[in-house]
């Protein structure tokens, strides 16, 4: 599939990293019907493509997503509003299968590089990433309030898990906007770099994160954070139990043995 409204590239030595960039940059990568699609399509094929280890997402331009194009809100017909909301994949948890919530149903790890603005459904997309990098320049709004909007898509689930109770409250009731440096503060992003260095410091990172840790570790990691918040301990311990099981049969458990004991670089398959 070709793709008008985002751009897929590869990085890294193995293009074991792939990049997802929004490029509507005169629009501030504002979020189309087009774009959607194509984003859901992207990660479907990513998803599927054993070559790929990591996920990073970013904008081109000066933002990373100021939320859904007004002018696609103004044109919307109200009875079209739930299919466009409609069931993303039947086969992944009930609670990843919407609109915006299937990033964690998606098995690569998923980091979202904020080079700018994050608002509205912008905010969005990075709360649903497994690990959000930002430019120190970046700027933070839920901005639903001010439209006379609701915490959209799981947001209020979502948000108090990352930030706590209070933050979330103060930025969903105030849509205020939050610099980079209090984001920080927040927990609300994990690292910051200057704008000149961000989505070369992400790739590094991600490209250290295909190389030096199995594939299927991150895979099953990732499914065990996606599960916990709907977990009891005892049916999280459980999960942790079975898993351990399998991956010590695994070809990856028997590489990460070899690689430390004979003092090597990794070579996991993920298997």
């Amino acid at each position: 599939m070709s793709f008008k409204q985002i751009e897929l590239s590869r990085f890294g030595t193995r293009e074991y990293v792939a990049v997802v960039t929004l490029m509507r940059p005169d629009k501030m990568n504002a979020l189309t019907k087009v774009m959607e699609e194509e984003l859901r399509e992207a990660f479907a094929q990513l998803d599927c493509d054993d070559s790929v280890r990591v996920i990073v997402l970013t904008g081109n331009g000066r933002a990373f997503c100021a939320g859904m194009d007004i002018d696609e809100l103004e044109v919307l017909p109200p009875d079209d509003i739930m299919a466009w909301m409609r069931t993303y994949d039947m086969n992944r948890r009930a609670d990843y299968q919407s609109r915006y919530s299937y990033f964690p149903g998606v098995r690569k790890p998923i980091i979202s590089a904020i080079n700018g603005a994050a608002a509205g459904l912008g905010l969005v997309l990075a709360l649903y990433s497994d690990i959000r990098f930002a430019s120190e320049t970046a700027v933070f709004s839920t901005a639903f309030a001010k439209r006379g909007l609701i915490a959209e898509h799981g947001i209020a689930w979502l948000l108090p898990r990352i930030v706590g109770p209070g933050h979330a409250a103060d930025l969903l009731l105030s849509s205020r906007k939050v610099t980079a440096h209090e984001a920080l503060s927040m927990s609300l992003v994990e690292r910051l770099f200057s704008p000149d260095t961000l989505l070369e410091q992400t790739l590094k990172y991600a490209e250290e994160l295909a190389l030096n840790v199995s594939p299927r570790s991150v895979r099953v990691i990732k499914q065990q954070l996606g599960e916990s918040p709907f977990q009891t301990l005892t049916e999280s311990i459980a999960q942790a139990n079975r898993e351990m099981f399998l991956s010590i049969q695994s070809d990856d458990f028997k590489e990460g043995v070899a690689h430390f004991m004979e003092r090597r670089p990794a070579r996991f398959s993920g298997t």
